[in-house]
């Protein structure tokens, strides 16, 4: 049987888009981003393209926030998607 890939749902899309924004706001790249959360800097890329499944999970979105000094639900929709 193939491995078959989990594609990234709707909120795991806006997430990451929100994490990468903020990211980039604060002007940090994927490796500070990476080297912060003590991570592999291919996790962040993973993460941030298209390409791959790979996406954060509600520790990873906690632990962003605190590295960016917001709060986790600015990675969130106010409404569900």
């Amino acid at each position: 049987m193939p491995n078959k890939q989990v594609e990234k749902t709707k909120i795991d899309h806006y997430a990451i888009e929100r994490v990468k924004a903020k990211r980039l706001e604060l002007g940090m790249s994927q490796a500070d981003l990476a080297y912060a959360l003590d991570m592999s800097v291919g996790f962040i890329g993973k993460v941030e393209s298209p390409n791959y499944p790979s996406h954060y999970n509600l520790k990873h979105l906690n632990d962003i926030a605190k590295i960016l000094k917001c709060s986790p639900q600015d990675f969130l929709p106010k409404k569900p998607l």
